[in-house]
């Protein structure tokens, strides 16, 4: 007998679905003028689901496709912060623009409903439904400014690269259907124990399912997407795009293979691994010749989920705390890092050189005293967030042995403080720029915020790292 779903563990999403609808009527009917309307409304969805995330019990339902443990809880909370700050970071951007588009916010909150399904999915069915709901949002969003060619491009190029992506991870869990006889994580899990490796159609379909996955996360060497789309979408787009959906991203890549493949780990580990180390490589050296800091941000997110995924490539229970902890310190050096992107604004309209920030301690102190510390933490320099971070995926990278991939991803992190600390040079010795527009208040306290959680990490490293190593210990 069929059995009801217990709809009260997907409170969070249900109340991101019928808001989104609500907002979507208010916008259709009102249209463009509600803009001010809808954007407060979808802070407001966004954290009544944030409510609903912390205060909501655990549990598995939808025939267990649906998921809620203190993994999901902890990524959802990433994931609503990271879209909340989006929206709130677009704000004045969309003033100086006349940007007043309504579908904006509404496809932030749809985009991150797809999220939170990606999360909370026990099943490659659920992981693909989650992925494309996201997936279809953010090609649109990509693309929202029509009359801007290189928004068009940029909405073109990632539909069309994200379809092929998406083709991939459908082959490699139609793959694992016909090698496992399931779809569900449990089931794949229970059927591949006790087999010392897997089989050679069994790894096919880890690697296309891993493909599709690494597409979504910007990682190598499906990253191709990603500086251009970085540059040619809006600002507001490309701050929102850096942060909430890597993580959900990364989080059915650590679902996928510490839960359905955990018993063949050795055959996806290699995998992960070369995919660390190639991401970490590429964002240290492609970077440096970069000018236009949307593009170096690009190349930056690439090394930054190589260094992530180094802590999965463990395979351990201390390896996704390490990721863990690095996604929640990533979402905040990010968020930061656009929020000083954003104010790079002048009479005539954005910029986005690297050396319009020339000079800007004697323009804008306090905007580059917390821009410097930020990309001190980016480079992983202690005693800054950044630092920590790298430092808990490293040391599981060692405990699993991986001596060498620590060591290299050391070396990449070396190589990739040369563009950091290139842009601190610029803001702190060379000749004054024309200095930016007055920061507005909202951007003030995004960096205020993020700028002080990524200095004073090690004063809430504690309850971090406990609550990073209490949703790591719910996949093991």
């Amino acid at each position: 007998m069929f059995a009801m779903p217990d709809f009260g563990l997907a409170a969070p999403e249900l109340i991101l679905a019928i808001g989104s609808l609500v907002l979507l009527m208010i916008g259709a009917f009102g249209g463009d003028r509600t803009y001010r309307t809808v954007t407060g409304l979808s802070v407001v969805v966004l954290l009544l689901a944030l409510v609903a995330v912390i205060w909501g019990r655990e549990g598995t339902t939808f025939e267990g496709a649906f998921v809620v443990d203190g993994f999901a809880r902890f990524l959802k909370v990433l994931a609503l912060i990271g879209s909340a700050s989006a929206i709130v970071m677009s704000l004045a951007y969309v003033r100086a623009e006349k940007f007043e588009r309504y579908e904006f916010p509404v496809l932030i909150v749809i985009a991150t409903l797809g999220m939170m399904l990606m999360i909370s999915a026990g099943d490659l069915i659920g992981v693909y439904l989650g992925l494309e709901l996201q997936s279809l949002a953010l090609y649109v969003i990509a693309a929202i400014n029509r009359d801007d060619v290189r928004g068009t491009e940029a909405g073109l190029k990632y539909f069309v690269l994200g379809a092929l992506s998406s083709g991939m991870l459908l082959y490699g869990a139609s793959l694992t259907y016909g090698f496992t006889g399931h779809t569900d994580f449990a089931g794949i899990a229970a059927s591949l124990a006790g087999a010392e490796r897997a089989s050679l159609g069994l790894v096919f379909g880890i690697v296309f399912l891993l493909a599709g996955v690494a597409f979504k996360v910007s990682a190598v060497p499906f990253h191709m997407w990603t500086p251009d789309v970085y540059e040619g979408a809006p600002t507001p787009v490309t701050a929102f795009f850096a942060a909430a959906p890597k993580i959900a991203a990364m989080a059915i890549f650590i679902r996928i293979v510490m839960e359905a493949f955990h018993p063949v780990t050795h055959d996806w580990q290699q995998i992960v691994a070369f995919i660390a180390l190639a991401s970490m490589v590429l964002g240290a050296f492609a970077a440096i010749g970069q000018r236009n800091i949307k593009r170096l941000m690009a190349y930056s997110s690439i090394g930054h989920m190589g260094y992530a995924l180094t802590g999965l490539a463990a395979g351990t229970e201390t390896g996704v705390q390490g990721v863990l902890i690095y996604l929640a310190t990533y979402l905040a050096m990010t968020a930061g890092a656009f929020a000083c992107i954003l104010a790079m604004r002048r009479e005539e309209g954005m910029v986005e050189d690297i050396y319009e920030l020339a000079g800007l301690s004697r323009t804008n102190l306090p905007m580059a005293f917390l821009l410097g510390m930020i990309m001190f933490s980016l480079a992983g320099i202690p005693p800054f967030a950044g630092f920590f971070a790298k430092y808990f995926v490293f040391m599981a990278a060692v405990q699993a042995g991986l001596y060498w991939l620590a060591v290299l991803g050391v070396l990449a992190s070396v190589v990739g403080a040369y563009y950091y600390l290139r842009i601190v040079k610029v803001m702190f010795f060379d000749e004054p720029a024309r200095p930016f527009q007055p920061m507005p208040l909202e951007l003030k306290a995004v960096l205020g915020v993020a700028g002080l959680f990524t200095i004073l990490f090690v004063l809430v490293s504690g309850p971090i790292a406990s609550a990073a190593a209490a949703a790591a210990k719910t996949l093991f």
